[in-house]
């Protein structure tokens, strides 16, 4: 596609109706974490930025809302689609940023250099959107908290060596911290900052 064609085209056919399913998709998974979703929504966002993603970016972003981009996601495309289809604005201060996004492959910056709400205002923070390669087959994490039952356990491959580290910092300052919603393909799983992450004991 051409430039403009990135800009202009990719949205969703009938948005009111696919924002809404992934908007239940999305709570769904803050109630429940470590269940997994499924995104629809026929989004088509400029690359490296998977259709999932870019679905729900047209969910959660609007004008009132700044946006963080990794370098590769920067430069693409997107600033440009999110900013027509969405009205969203680009902030490279991860500390304005309403909503960040990784691509799969991107490094996920220590989550501590992302706003973390004030003890007032805790929902003044900012949600990661990261791709992953799947969430079967890697190293095993166990979650409890709220909208868990007893305990559940993810295997997400993709995630930086330091993942557990940096959810430990983010719940030191709790109910500060940001949330993370992780994608692989069109399937969603969300880590809200009340579950409390383990390192799974073989």
């Amino acid at each position: 596609m051409t430039p403009d064609t990135d800009t202009f085209s990719g949205g969703f056919p009938e948005p009111v109706f696919a924002a809404q399913a992934v908007f239940r998709t999305l709570m769904d998974g803050m109630a429940r974490p470590g269940t997994v979703g499924d995104i629809t929504g026929d989004a088509v966002p400029p690359a490296p930025l998977s259709p999932a993603a870019g679905a729900i970016a047209l969910t959660l972003c609007d004008h009132d809302t700044a946006v963080w981009l990794t370098p590769a996601l920067a430069a693409s495309a997107l600033p440009t689609w999110l900013a027509f289809h969405t009205g969203a604005t680009i902030t490279a201060e991860r500390q304005d940023a309403r909503f960040a996004f990784v691509e799969k492959g991107g490094v996920l910056p220590d989550l501590c250099l992302f706003a973390q709400g004030t003890q007032d205002y805790p929902d003044r923070s900012t949600t990661l959107v990261v791709e992953i390669e799947a969430f079967e087959g890697g190293s095993p994490f166990t979650l409890t908290g709220p909208g868990i039952r007893t305990q559940e356990t993810i295997t997400p491959v993709g995630l930086p060596d330091m993942f557990a580290q940096f959810r430990a910092q983010n719940r030191q300052n709790f109910p500060r911290g940001v949330d993370l919603i992780l994608v692989a393909g069109s399937r969603v799983l969300c880590l809200p900052r009340t579950t409390v992450l383990h390192i799974k004991e073989a």
